[in-house]
């Protein structure tokens, strides 16, 4: 699950820095997701440390009486413009001193390369998997390393636009497994769609 719309009146890229916690909306969004997931057979909620993971993933938890566990492989992934706003137009981007960070929209030059994301969010799949054996697990993270991971998944190249990440807030998606082996990837929007040109993430 990614976690609900997040507080963020700058509109600066904050990555992994402390402090941004879910708007309204956002909470609502947590909310309606946890309704929608009463009835399942859920024994294991997770989430990435981050507090807006960790405020999505609480009434999840509650409703079905679990402890609420933490992974740091889960985490947003690593940004150099973490903290500077990077819209187009008005943000860093028109600042020649972070041009050099650009150069390798494959790794990314940017940020966390693309293939260690995917590794480190498959680890923690993994082990929320074992720890729910027979049962459903629920991880929260955040949109590029959950988008990152279904790339890496479905055998597609990691490099990839931004704008067309199928990765709404506080959206699902679920990893069916039969036995240990990946058998199909399912998404839903149970909160709603959000267009994800649209920073909120």
């Amino acid at each position: 699950m990614r976690h609900g719309e997040v507080h963020n009146p700058t509109g600066i890229l904050y990555g992994r820095l402390p402090g941004f916690k879910l708007s309204d909306k956002g909470e609502r969004q947590a909310l309606t997701v946890a309704e929608h997931l009463a009835d399942h057979d859920v024994a294991h909620v997770v989430a990435s440390p981050l507090e807006r993971a960790q405020q999505t993933a609480t009434p999840i938890a509650d409703s079905h009486r679990l402890d609420l566990a933490t992974d740091p492989r889960l985490i947003e992934a690593g940004n150099k413009f973490e903290g500077l706003k990077v819209a187009v137009g008005d943000g860093a981007l028109r600042q020649p001193q972070h041009w050099p960070k650009l150069v390798n929209p494959f790794l990314p030059s940017w940020g966390e390369p693309y293939l260690h994301i995917a590794h480190r969010m498959l680890a923690g799949v993994q082990r929320a998997r074992a720890i729910a054996e027979g049962h459903e697990a629920v991880i929260v993270s955040h949109q590029l390393p959950i988008w990152t991971l279904r790339r890496f998944l479905e055998g597609k190249r990691m490099w990839h636009d931004p704008r067309r990440r199928e990765c709404s807030l506080a959206s699902l998606t679920s990893l069916v497994f039969q036995g240990e082996e990946l058998i199909r990837i399912v998404y839903s929007e149970p909160a709603g769609s959000t267009d994800p040109r649209v920073t909120g993430a």
